[in-house]
């Protein structure tokens, strides 16, 4: 059976209502929604649902038109990048579908977004030739008027929702790391130190964000986990903190977390070679509780 999982990032992290209702579009469409969070410093939200080609796509289409309705960008302030109101898209692949059949539920929400709504796509991950979501995201919203003409599906910016960053990706860790420092020069230093496209850890991608209240995060994308564990990072992390004098704080998990990258960190702490199994998950879908 060909499933896929979506996990749109949305610019609204404080207004209950709006996210109550765009959890209610999404499940109207008839998929399954595994997950919510969301952060009131960051002003985002993070879902997680599980469907059919039909049923993702409703759902992606369904949720960009509330974003569009409700979000409205030139007022948004938040500790997180973001260039549109329904920021980033991506889909991936489970069961019997492949990453072909994932790009194009991609491009074909990527087209029927902008048919509708007016709100143009970068495509990025396997939709977009291997291109890196920050690339994609480089500039922010303030910065699409300079970059119009350059979208993959549209022509100019949306006035108040901008644009949608849409991919295809495997299954991935989202994790932060908080320090005890207001410190976000230290923050974005460790973040280059670590992530790939500078020299550091296979896989990873990482921001140096500032928090506010003492406090800054960096904040991680294990693109894949089994290459960089979630502890190597974490230990990473605080190796390169306490040099400066700082200590880590908290770490947190966001949105659903493949069952092996729990179990190699349980693993790796107490010698444990596997967890006991919890609650059950999609067909074909392979993943553990969010922490």
């Amino acid at each position: 059976m060909k499933i896929f999982e979506c996990v749109p990032n949305l610019s609204e992290g404080r207004d209950r209502a709006v996210l109550e209702k765009c959890a209610r579009a999404v499940a109207a469409t008839g998929v399954t929604l595994a997950d919510q969070t969301s952060d009131d410093v960051h002003h985002r939200a993070v879902m997680t649902f599980f469907g059919t080609h039909d049923a993702v796509l409703a759902a992606s289409v369904a949720l960009a038109r509330v974003a569009v309705s409700a979000i409205d960008l030139r007022v948004h302030r938040g500790a997180h990048p973001r260039i549109g109101a329904l920021d980033v898209l991506p889909f991936v692949p489970f069961g019997s579908a492949t990453e072909a059949d994932a790009v194009e539920v991609a491009r074909e929400a990527a087209r029927r977004i902008w048919d509708e709504l007016r709100v143009p796509s970068f495509f990025y991950g396997a939709a977009g030739g291997g291109r890196l979501l920050a690339e994609v995201r480089r500039g922010g919203f303030e910065g699409l008027a300079a970059r119009a003409g350059t979208f993959d599906v549209g022509d100019a910016a949306h006035p108040s929702a901008g644009a949608i960053a849409i991919g295809v990706r495997a299954p991935l860790v989202a994790f932060n790391v908080v320090l005890a420092s207001d410190n976000l020069a230290l923050a974005r230093r460790i973040a280059r130190t670590i992530r790939e496209r500078d020299g550091g850890l296979r896989s990873l991608r990482a921001l140096g964000i500032a928090l506010g209240n003492g406090r800054v995060q960096i904040s991680c994308n294990l693109t894949d986990p089994a290459a960089t564990p979630l502890w190597l990072v974490t230990a990473l992390v605080r190796l390169l903190a306490r040099r400066e004098g700082v200590a880590v704080v908290a770490t947190e998990l966001i949105g659903l977390v493949p069952r092996a990258a729990l179990e190699d960190v349980v693993s790796h702490a107490f010698n444990v070679d596997e967890l006991p199994h919890g609650r059950s998950a999609p067909p074909g879908v392979d993943e553990g509780p969010r922490l």
